[in-house]
C-alpha cells in the first residue's frame, strides 16, 4: 500500500517537474515574441501561457509550485 502512495506522489512530481518546463518555454516565447514585435507570437505565447496556468490551477498546483506566474 505504501508503495502505491510513494509511485502517485513521484507521478505528481514528474507532472508538476513537466508542466513548470512547459511554463517555462511558453515565458520564452513570449520573451522573444516581444522583443521581435511579434504580435501573432505574443497572443500564441499568451494563449498558452493562459491554458498551462489553467491546468496547474485544475491539479491544485499553484503558481509558486508552477515556477510563477504570467
Amino acid at each position: 500500500m505504501l508503495g502505491l502512495a510513494d509511485e502517485g506522489e513521484d507521478d505528481m512530481h514528474e507532472f508538476t517537474a513537466e508542466l513548470r518546463a512547459r511554463l517555462a518555454e511558453a515565458r520564452e516565447e513570449l520573451r522573444r515574441a516581444r522583443e521581435s514585435g511579434d504580435e501573432h507570437g505574443i497572443q500564441i505565447a499568451l494563449g498558452r501561457l493562459d491554458n498551462l496556468n489553467r491546468l496547474a490551477a485544475d491539479h491544485g498546483i499553484g503558481p509558486e509550485a508552477a515556477g510563477g506566474a504570467e
